[in-house]
């Protein structure tokens, strides 16, 4: 799901409809994915034994439950790599921003993820980063407009995510969240999606006006991406939380059809 935004500069360019875009659109999604998969796995290899002391980390987490081994983690973490080397022959551009991103985690995994602040821009810059990646892949310029957005909305997501953490598990996941509180955190995803919804409003006015219908979408995706997570208790992951609720699933759909619909140019 975090891999969609891959996809971003595909819909707002205009070019979905293009077979080359989208296969390249489709190409980096899919590098991406070994990335992201590679990330997980130095970072399960890192936090293997603190996951284990964890209520739910400790059966959800193949590492930390002993489904899987640690020499099969190093092996499938060896062929991941080797395939993303092997992408470099084909989108060596696109290889050179997924590689910005494996050092980014890099460093999130051992340094980063415990400083308060820098560890929820770091998650997000890591959605900018996809972002920029489909526009390379399509030989685009990254709209400003478009990785700002991207910005607001991650760190919305990730505060959330940060702010469900501490509600349901305390400090015991992760060491950072003894420096935050609910309410500190509260304040960051109000003010992340406020940012979100005016710079995208901001974004399809002045760049593309046809997308002006979807402004509503996006304000009602996140009241009840935060009714989610304030009534229902959901949030910690917002791919749970996505698919948990259909309302939330039904106006993401809605949202894409719209895009591609009022760019296509079948509108009246």
């Amino acid at each position: 799901m975090k891999n969609g935004f891959v996809f971003a500069p595909l819909v707002f360019s205009g070019e979905i409809f293009n077979p080359v875009a989208l296969n390249n659109a489709v190409l980096t999604t899919f590098l991406f994915c070994l990335a992201s998969s590679a990330t997980y796995i130095v970072n399960d290899i890192h936090d293997v034994d603190l996951d284990r002391q964890h209520p739910r980390k400790s059966k959800s987490r193949p590492l930390a439950s002993g489904i899987v081994s640690k020499n099969a983690a190093l092996v499938l973490l060896s062929a991941l790599y080797f395939v993303l080397a092997l992408g470099y022959l084909v989108m060596p551009k696109v290889i050179l921003v997924i590689i910005a991103y494996l050092v980014l985690n890099l460093a999130y995994t051992f340094i980063l993820k415990h400083e308060p602040v820098i560890d929820i821009f770091t998650i997000a810059i890591g959605f900018v980063l996809r972002v920029i990646a489909g526009a390379v892949a399509l030989d685009l310029g990254a709209s400003a407009w478009m990785c700002v957005t991207t910005l607001c909305l991650a760190l919305y997501l990730a505060a959330v995510k940060r702010r469900q953490e501490i509600a349901q598990s305390g400090s015991e996941g992760r060491r950072v969240l003894k420096k935050y509180s609910v309410a500190l955190v509260d304040r960051y995803a109000e003010m992340s999606a406020t940012g979100a919804l005016l710079f995208y409003s901001m974004f399809v006015m002045s760049t593309r006006p046809a997308l002006v219908i979807t402004i509503p979408l996006v304000l009602y995706g996140l009241f009840r991406y935060w009714y989610v997570v304030e009534a229902l208790d959901g949030g910690e992951s917002p791919t749970d939380a996505l698919f948990s609720d259909w309302q939330l699933m039904a106006v993401v759909v809605l949202w894409i059809a719209t895009c591609v619909w009022a760019l296509s140019g079948m509108h009246l």
